[in-house]
């Protein structure tokens, strides 16, 4: 939900839910509902776009986790072309185990190709900073705007 947009800049908040759908009883899914709220400001500026994100994770479980997660990160796309973004994000979330010694930190590079003005398909690599982040994953994804 937009809040401000103004001249290429915009904040919004991200609210989410987490709707318990597995057996918790056998370990899928925790049982209980959970939530997450995020707000992410972002800057458009010529073929560049800035995002900064901050958000809260009510980490509902039954494994002993924290339940107050935080996360932030600042991302930054370029047009290379037209339909065509390089992507660059880097981040830290807090640690849901309370015993680790540190958080997990990433840093993710990718490409976005807009098929058209209401749907995305990328791909990236992700690159774990710390020892409590998973050291390297591929990712994709679609995105549908509506």
């Amino acid at each position: 939900m937009a809040l401000v947009r103004e001249n290429g800049f915009s904040v919004a908040l991200k609210p989410g839910i987490s709707i318990p759908t597995g057996n918790d009883e056998k370990g899928l899914g925790a049982g209980q509902l959970g939530g997450h709220l995020f707000l992410i400001a972002s800057e458009e500026v010529g073929s560049w776009a800035f995002h900064g994100n901050l958000g809260y994770i009510r980490n509902e479980n039954k494994v002993d986790e924290r339940k107050d997660l935080w996360h932030a990160s600042f991302a930054a796309t370029w047009e290379v072309v037209k339909n065509l973004k390089l992507a660059a994000d880097i981040g830290i979330e807090r640690n849901p185990d309370g015993d680790a010694k540190d958080d997990p930190a990433f840093l993710i590079g990718g490409i976005i190709y807009s098929v058209n003005e209401n749907f995305d398909v990328d791909f990236g690599v992700k690159y774990g900073l710390t020892n409590s982040e998973t050291d390297i994953a591929a990712l994709a994804g679609v995105t549908f705007r509506f």
